[in-house]
């Protein structure tokens, strides 16, 4: 598992969070109705399902229309992302499976290791200060560092670049199709984690991450 590379260049890897690391799409659905609901906004599961990934401007305006002032989707966006931060910081958060191995194994390995999500990065803070695995990531891309959301490849080539790692040496692991798509369009290739979707066009595909052989990461960038 992350055997190294000596000579041929350093390589890296491009977590997504949600859905990969870790699983909060409960604390998202929570923090989402309780925000809405002050806006008197009744939000339903199936609409939290469809906008569910996005970033939080596209999100507003899905539920408010495109129209939706910038000041509104940003007081109301904080006001989600707070109370998100709070029900990870008094309930806790727990990595998925197989997740805290293969950390430690590319780590061991040589790999250089990023966080590229459309969260906040305060979100991203909580999460890693609350499972104590800051040290395995060399990069954080967050919602602040990109302008556009996936299957954009910005958030992708962003950490790429903060890495200093070239797109072809990076391997994105990601839960959602707008995400495995924006690792095609980066010259990237991806391993697809079944969390929340049925199927995901990527270059390895399972359920957890227990699931990968030990050379998964090496046969992917040869």
């Amino acid at each position: 598992m992350g055997t190294g590379d000596a000579g041929r260049g350093r390589r890296a890897v491009l977590w997504d969070v949600d859905g990969t690391l870790i699983d909060s799409s409960e604390y998202h659905w929570l923090s989402w109705r309780e925000a809405l609901a002050a806006e008197r906004f009744p939000l339903t599961r199936e609409q939290f399902a469809v906008m569910f990934g996005r970033r939080n401007d596209e999100i507003l305006r899905g539920y408010f229309g495109e129209g939706y002032p910038a000041s509104e989707v940003a007081r109301v966006g904080d006001a989600k992302e707070e109370l998100y931060r709070r029900l990870v910081r008094e309930r806790g958060i727990k990595l998925l499976p197989g997740v805290g191995r293969w950390l430690a194994g590319l780590k061991a390995g040589g790999w250089l290791q990023a966080m590229a999500s459309s969260a906040p990065r305060a979100n991203l803070e909580a999460i890693a200060e609350a499972l104590g695995i800051g040290g395995y990531f060399d990069a954080v891309v967050s919602a602040e560092d990109v302008t556009a959301g996936k299957p954009d490849p910005q958030v992708f080539l962003r950490a790429a670049a903060k890495l200093g790692v070239a797109p072809a040496r990076c391997v994105v692991v990601e839960d959602a199709p707008a995400g495995t798509e924006a690792a095609r369009r980066a010259g990237m290739r991806s391993i697809g984690v079944l969390t929340m979707h049925e199927s995901l066009r990527a270059d390895l595909v399972v359920r957890t991450l227990e699931e990968l052989p030990g050379d998964a990461f090496d046969s992917l960038t040869g």
